[in-house]
């Protein structure tokens, strides 16, 4: 028996759980608060409420019917805002659903983001309506440096994963843990380009991450009018 065993065995006998004894899963709102109205609604209220309040937060939205649009879509942001045609894109089987390679003069790296790669493109786990952020995750598929080194991220959000409230956004986690994913290394919550006021409390975008948080949103939420 190792130090470890020993330690973890005279806590089991301190609380009375037996050693192959497994916790529940936790309930969807595991002691949450009291959830606001605005985290609350038919999922087309959600998305229009998400496309808000992000929008509040300096981000910029595109809005594709299909996953292959994606690529396309990309290219003619960065065309329209002078930024290059060169991305890095996180290697997460999932973005082979969204045309990067075949939207025209994309030039395309996958893999994991270094000080030279300006823009990225990643998936997400869910959207936030309550405050419109986004929850991404960094697992092999999804480098956590997609998140913050390029001046400019390209976040893909499906619109059937936006969710009201950040307690949502968890219970998704834990769902998707329930089926079979791995549970994320890290999991991160984006709320707009980076900002920081601690210089002379003067605000100033791009000091901890992108300068810009572009997202491009895939699909009609149910009821959602077109």
């Amino acid at each position: 028996m190792t130090a470890r065993d020993d330690i973890i065995g005279r806590i089991r006998a301190a609380t009375g759980r037996a050693a192959d004894h497994s916790a529940p899963p936790p309930p969807e709102y595991a002691n949450a608060a009291l959830i606001p109205a605005r985290a609350t609604g038919t999922p087309a209220e959600l998305t229009a409420r998400f496309i808000e309040m992000a929008t509040e937060t300096a981000a910029t939205i595109d809005r594709v019917t299909e996953s292959g649009d994606v690529g396309a879509a990309i290219a003619a942001w960065l065309k329209s805002a002078a930024l290059g045609s060169d991305i890095i894109a996180a290697p997460d089987p999932a973005m082979e659903a969204y045309g990067l390679d075949a939207a025209p003069g994309l030039f395309i790296r996958k893999g994991a983001a270094t000080g030279d790669d300006l823009v990225s493109v990643t998936p997400t786990l869910a959207g936030v309506a309550e405050t419109g952020s986004l929850m991404v995750s960094a697992t092999p598929g999804t480098p956590y440096t997609l998140n913050f080194l390029p001046e400019t991220h390209i976040a893909v959000l499906h619109a059937d994963r936006i969710v009201g409230g950040y307690e949502d956004a968890w219970a998704k986690v834990r769902r998707n843990q329930e089926t079979g994913s791995a549970l994320p290394r890290t999991v991160t919550l984006i709320t707009g380009p980076s900002r920081s006021s601690d210089i002379e409390r003067t605000v100033t975008i791009g000091v901890h991450g992108p300068k810009r948080l572009h997202i491009v949103l895939v699909g009609n939420a149910d009821g959602e009018k077109t």
